[in-house]
């Protein structure tokens, strides 16, 4: 779904993205565009779940300064994600192993990473390269 919006502040676009967030989109992003006049606006995008559409639809209407929503429907291929756990010397790690066919992906977690780094007072990277480096 989109929606083109001129007249939003940064504030409100934020806490919308939370609220489509919070009531199940599967992605919402931003993207500067012009509208008529070369008026500076922001095109909003919600991936979700056809069945969902009516929903989001009342939330766009409701919680933006829209009067119009777009959408589509669009194919995707989604890769199998499950997650398994490393311990490295700043402690436990949770890594996210993503897989198609014969493609495998292996990402720490960041917020894991950004906990332990606060609570040992390391560099991000620090805890990020540790638990690269137990991943099997």
């Amino acid at each position: 779904m989109e929606a083109n919006l001129d007249d939003q502040t940064g504030e409100a676009l934020g806490y919308v993205m939370q609220l489509l967030l919070d009531a199940g989109a599967l992605d919402v992003y931003f993207t500067p565009i012009q509208m008529k006049k070369n008026r500076p606006a922001t095109k909003l995008s919600v991936l979700i779940q056809p069945a969902a559409r009516e929903q989001f639809v009342q939330l766009l209407l409701q919680h933006t300064s829209t009067i119009g929503v777009r959408y589509q429907t669009w194919q995707r291929t989604i890769m199998q994600r499950h997650f398994e756990q490393v311990m490295t010397t700043y402690g436990s790690v949770q890594i996210k192993v993503v897989t198609y066919g014969e493609i495998v992906k292996r990402t720490p977690e960041y917020a894991d990473c950004a906990r332990l780094a606060q609570q040992q007072q390391v560099p991000l990277m620090t805890v990020y390269q540790a638990a690269l480096q137990q991943v099997k």
